[in-house]
């Protein structure tokens, strides 16, 4: 197994708030979400003096600001430490980049999906792989596998749901552009609007502020808002998945990018020699969260 990237200390002190119900590396789905390849681009193309990256000799990865943990950790993409900051080092260190030959952009989320050319050779930000999302940006092979969670405070009307019929008059809330906020829609049908926020961060100051009753984030995520971001924070419960469909978050590349194989074959490396289950067991401790039904 490859060394991990890290300039930080071996125990993370974040690790034992957060907890996962599946491990973090995603299943091998056939098709489902990994891009799809009609031939697999030979190892020795995907060095970087073959890569046709942005800058001649350097990886520029993208991600958005504030970066949130457990994915980043102090805000700050560069040191390593989160579990896609250690997953892009990964992969940086697979297509043959050293640290100090990687350079990180910020990028807001919406800007990560939507057409137009990109400044980043790839983004990592909890972006789930969508066939709609497809048709502007290319995909990695997915390296997270994504429950949806729905958070509160003790003492709201929420508080103590155990169906998705339980959050049917609910006033929930997610960052706009994100599976988090579809799934209050489709997954969960509620007869309020959703809120949109443009930030998790305004998402939160809005359930503290009592303006909606509970927010839709990932696993990880709520972890953190409960146990860090939310004084009478909690679980209420995940979202079940749609039948046979498995969300995963996958590495953002510019529509029809020369480094899509590239990067996949990385994450795939990464997945199958067991890094990526590596990195998850340090940033995302596993524990059990109640199911909606």
């Amino acid at each position: 197994m490859r060394t991990i990237f890290r300039t930080f200390a071996a125990t993370a002190p974040l690790a034992v708030l957060l907890a996962l119900t599946a491990c973090g590396a995603p299943r091998d789905e056939a098709g489902d979400t990994a891009t799809d390849t009609s031939t697999e681009t030979a190892a020795e193309e995907c060095t970087p003096d073959s890569l046709e990256t942005l800058t001649a000799g350097t990886l520029t990865i993208g991600t958005d600001s504030p970066a949130y943990e457990p994915w980043f950790v102090g805000d700050d993409p560069t040191n390593g430490q989160g579990y896609e900051s250690a997953v892009a080092y990964a992969v940086a260190e697979e297509l043959g980049y050293s640290t100090d030959e990687v350079e990180w952009v910020t990028v807001p989320f919406n800007a990560v999906v939507s057409p137009g050319e990109k400044k980043f050779d790839f983004d990592v930000n909890q972006v789930s792989i969508t066939e709609q999302r497809r048709k502007a940006v290319d995909f990695s092979s997915g390296y997270y596998d994504v429950r949806q969670t729905v958070i509160t405070n003790k003492g709201s009307a929420i508080d103590g749901a155990t169906s998705i019929a339980d959050l049917a008059d609910a006033r929930l809330g997610a960052q706009v552009g994100t599976t988090s906020y579809t799934a209050i829609t489709e997954t969960i049908g509620t007869s309020e609007q959703p809120a949109a926020f443009d930030t998790n961060d305004q998402a939160v100051q809005s359930l503290k502020n009592g303006q909606i009753d509970g927010i839709v984030v990932d696993l990880p995520t709520a972890y953190y808002m409960t146990a860090v971001q939310l004084d009478d924070g909690m679980i209420v419960g995940q979202l079940p998945l749609p039948e046979g469909d498995v969300e995963q978050f996958g590495a953002v590349l510019d529509k029809d990018s020369p480094l899509t194989d590239c990067v996949s074959q990385a994450v795939d490396a990464l997945r199958e020699d067991g890094t990526l289950d590596q990195i998850a067991s340090e940033w995302l401790e596993q524990q059990g969260a109640p199911e909606l039904s």
